[in-house]
């Protein structure tokens, strides 16, 4: 039986960094990989669906990291399709689209495109009508289309431009079975978020404040996976972890781990089987790229001798010490044995006691400058400040108001 094999991916990211650490280099070996895989299984497009780079201006060297893989994918025999995500600017990475499309990369950055559909045949002669939905801001659009100005309403419009178009072209006598592929970039409703997606920040694509009424992560408001019923196979971006929400609905999930919370996450793609028009078949494919990540928690003593934390010794390293008192240098002499410490934290094990008001409260009601240093740092070694420390910063306070009078 004759097969068409489309790569489903998303969220690469590019030029992203990880608690300051740069990335790209793990971005090249797994987007190697991916190309790999392309080559290896005779794959006929690759379909990215949005969040290509971190920022909407990205650096140069991620630029040209993008550059060199889609010419990879293309000397390996793929063509590729790409939207635009809510990192993303629409506009900078569309640009040049036209001319793309020519060599086989074809871009869909513009929501008035989205119905115009990319047909591609497979090196065995099946067909799929792939349509690419980028990331589409519910307020500007809204408005423009006549609907309410959330993710849902916004998202039912656009599949009903593509069911339009798509049922044109499946009543052609002359064309042959069809199947119907759509990129999307959201946040379905029942999807399984991690930190890497609410770390969105600034920029045109920043959506809606917390007293919009639709539940958000990364700014993305939920979709019902039931708007997408029908068509053939859905390849979603936004959410990191691979995960399916329908047998036809998927999240390829990002190439990379980008936060602590994805460190147990496969990564990789699916590897989507199509024939007679319609989806056959839907397999997994992992790339095990970079540096891998820990999260550990224990006593210091135990996180600096256990040999049971042998296998962490060389990965990125989440670390909480359960130590009643803040351990003396205790980053300094992890990272000893843990050279890759990233995030260091101090939680007792049992918890954290309760306090009467907040930090902000304390804060707020100090009767003095020196009962608020002494404060910070009950907060921060969680325990009070010694009569030493106490006399130092009393010290250290009438040294600043006489140098403030004299000023």
């Amino acid at each position: 039986m004759t097969t068409m094999i489309l790569l489903h991916t998303s969220d690469w990211h590019i030029g992203r960094s990880f608690h300051g650490t740069g990335l790209l280099e793990s971005q090249r070996a797994v987007l190697d990989q991916l190309v790999a895989t392309v080559r290896e299984r005779g794959v006929d497009a690759v379909l990215l669906a949005g969040d290509v780079y971190d920022r909407a201006l990205p650096p140069a060297d991620a630029v040209r990291l993008l550059d060199e893989t889609l010419a990879a994918i293309r000397a390996a025999g793929a063509a590729v399709v790409m939207t635009s995500g809510n990192h993303d600017s629409a506009v900078r990475l569309g640009f040049g689209g036209a001319l793309m499309e020519a060599s086989g990369v074809h871009l869909r950055t513009d929501p008035e495109r989205l119905a115009e559909p990319i047909l591609l045949e497979g090196r065995d002669g099946e067909r799929a009508a792939v349509y690419g939905i980028p990331y589409l801001e519910p307020r500007h659009l809204g408005q423009e289309w006549g609907v309410d100005p959330h993710h849902t309403p916004v998202m039912q419009e656009a599949v009903r431009r593509i069911r339009a178009d798509l049922a044109a072209r499946r009543q052609d006598p002359d064309g042959g079975p069809l199947a119907s592929i759509v990129l999307a970039h959201l946040f379905a409703a029942g999807g399984q978020g991690s930190e890497g997606e609410r770390d969105i920040g600034e920029g045109e694509h920043l959506d809606c404040g917390a007293e919009d009424p639709e539940a958000l992560v990364g700014t993305l408001g939920q979709v019902p996976v039931s708007v997408f019923d029908g068509l053939d196979y859905v390849a979603l971006g936004h959410l990191h972890g691979r995960q399916t929400m329908a047998e036809h609905v998927r999240y390829s999930g990002s190439p990379l781990p980008y936060s602590f919370g994805e460190w147990q996450q496969d990564k990789g793609g699916w590897l989507v089987h199509v024939s007679g028009g319609d989806v056959t078949a839907v397999e997994k494919v992992d790339w095990p790229g970079g540096r891998q990540l820990a999260v550990l928690s224990g006593p210091t003593a135990e996180l600096l001798e256990s040999a049971e934390f042998d296998w962490a010794e060389d990965r990125w390293v989440q670390v909480t010490v359960t130590d009643d008192e803040r351990p003396e240098k205790a980053l300094e002499r992890l990272r000893a044995r843990y050279p890759h410490v990233l995030v260091f934290r101090h939680e007792p094990a049992g918890g954290r006691k309760e306090r009467e008001k907040t930090y902000a409260q304390a804060l707020r009601d100090a009767p003095s400058d020196l009962a608020l240093t002494t404060g910070f740092v009950h907060h921060v070694r969680e325990r009070a400040a010694t009569e030493e420390e106490t006399a130092l910063l009393d010290a250290a306070l009438s040294a600043a108001r006489v140098q403030e009078v004299q000023a």
